[in-house]
């Protein structure tokens, strides 16, 4: 996976709801003042990056795995406008996780 990532301003109301929403859904815990994901968001990640490597996927991009694991999870649940705001909200904590966060 490539080292760089692209991190938005993105801080709004709507970043607060879809944090919200990935805390209650137990994908993202608080981790003293920012948050970290949890092992189920792991997982989560883990299934859509099998799915991408056998589909080709070079890996250059954070938000594609990300993209995929929470359409697998919300897809049934969620329009797709909630899903974009799930992705933005996530990428800057994912990237925290993985240690890719200021590169």
């Amino acid at each position: 996976m490539s080292t760089e990532v692209r991190v938005s301003p993105y801080d709004g109301s709507e970043a607060r709801t879809a944090r919200a929403r990935l805390e209650v859904d137990g994908f993202i815990v608080p981790d003293g003042s920012t948050w970290k994901t949890s092992r189920r968001f792991q997982q989560a990640m883990a299934r859509a990056a099998v799915k991408l490597y056998e589909a080709g996927d070079p890996g250059e991009d954070l938000r594609v795995p990300i993209a995929l694991a929470l359409v697998e999870i919300y897809s049934e649940r969620a329009d797709d406008e909630t899903i974009v705001d799930l992705v933005e909200a996530m990428l800057p904590i994912e990237a925290a996780s993985l240690g890719l966060a200021g590169r």
